[in-house]
C-alpha cells in the first residue's frame, strides 16, 4: 500500500522554484529518506506532504488522499517532527505532550496516560517537571519526537531529526525509530547526514537543486556506485554535501 504517492510535484515561491517536477512513492511500513544538503528542496517537499503548504503544481496524495482536497483529514493520521525547536519554554515537559495532545481532541485524561508513556518511550519521565530551558540538545530532539507520536500517527515526518546532536544522542533517536519502524510506522525523514541514512533509510531519494537525481536503497546505491554515500552523492551531482 502506497502512503505517499506524488506525480510531477512543483512548488515555486515566485519567480523561484524549490522542487522541480519530482516524482516518488513511499509504501506502508518503509523508512524514506531525502537526502541533500540545505537548499535541495527537502524541507519544502516534507512541507507539502504534511499539507502545511499546497503544491504549485503536480499531484500528492497521502493515505490516497489529495493534499489540497483534506489536509485537516490527513493531519489528523500523521505526526511531525520539524527541524527547529518550536517546544513552548513556559510550560514543563510533561505539559508541552498534553497540551498539545489537545489539538487532536484527546481529551486532557487520556492525553497525560499518552505523555506518561511517551516520556517512558524516549527517556525522560525523570524530565517530566522540567522548564524546555534546563534541558540539553539532545533531550529537546527526543522530547520533539515524542510530541510527534502524540496523536499515534501512521505516518511519521522527521526534519533532519538529529541535527546538530552529538554521535552519543544521534544514536539514542536512531534507537527509537527503529524501534518505532519495527513496529509498523512509516517514516520520512530528511537528512545530510550519511550515517544516518545508511543506518535507518530502507531507501534514499539523493536531491540536489530542487530535483530527484535518483531513488535506491542505500547499499544498492553504495553498491553500484562505489564508496560512501558521500562518494555517490559527490558522483551524480558533482559537488559534495558540504557544498
Amino acid at each position: 500500500m502506497l502512503v505517499v504517492d506524488a506525480k510531477e510535484l512543483t512548488k515555486c515561491y515566485g519567480t523561484f522554484t524549490a522542487v522541480n517536477g519530482i516524482s516518488f512513492s513511499i509504501e506502508q511500513g518503509e523508512c524514506f529518506g531525502f537526502l541533500g544538503p540545505n537548499g535541495a528542496g527537502k524541507t519544502t517537499v516534507m512541507g507539502v506532504i504534511h499539507c502545511f503548504m499546497p503544491p504549485t503544481s503536480g499531484e500528492v496524495r497521502v493515505f490516497g488522499i489529495d493534499v489540497s482536497a483534506d489536509p485537516g483529514g490527513i493531519k489528523a493520521r500523521l505526526g511531525v517532527m520539524p527541524q527547529d525547536d518550536n517546544l513552548d519554554p513556559d510550560l514543563s515537559v510533561l505539559e508541552n505532550l498534553v497540551v498539545y495532545a489537545r489539538y487532536f481532541d484527546i481529551p486532557k485524561k487520556r492525553g497525560a496516560l499518552l505523555a506518561a508513556e511517551l516520556l517512558a518511550f524516549v527517556e525522560l519521565t525523570d524530565k517530566a517537571a522540567v522548564k524546555i530551558g534546563d534541558l540539553s540538545g539532545g533531550m529537546k530532539r527526543r522530547l520533539l519526537l515524542a510530541r510527534a507520536l502524540i496523536n499515534t500517527p501512521e505516518l511519521l515526518i522527521l526534519d533532519e531529526p538529529t541535527v546538530g546532536l552529538d554521535p552519543h544522542s544521534r544514536h539514542a533517536v536512531w534507537e527509537k525509530l527503529r524501534h518505532l519502524r519495527e513496529k509498523g510506522t512509516t517514516l520520512i525523514l530528511t537528512t545530510h547526514y550519511m550515517e544516518e541514512a545508511e543506518k535507518i533509510c530502507d531507501r534514499v531519494a539523493i536531491m540536489d537543486s530542487g530535483r530527484i537525481i535518483t531513488v535506491d536503497s542505500p547499499h544498492h546505491l553504495m553498491e553500484a556506485h562505489g564508496g560512501s554515500l558521500e562518494d555517490v552523492y559527490l558522483k551524480l551531482t558533482g559537488r559534495s554535501l558540504a557544498d
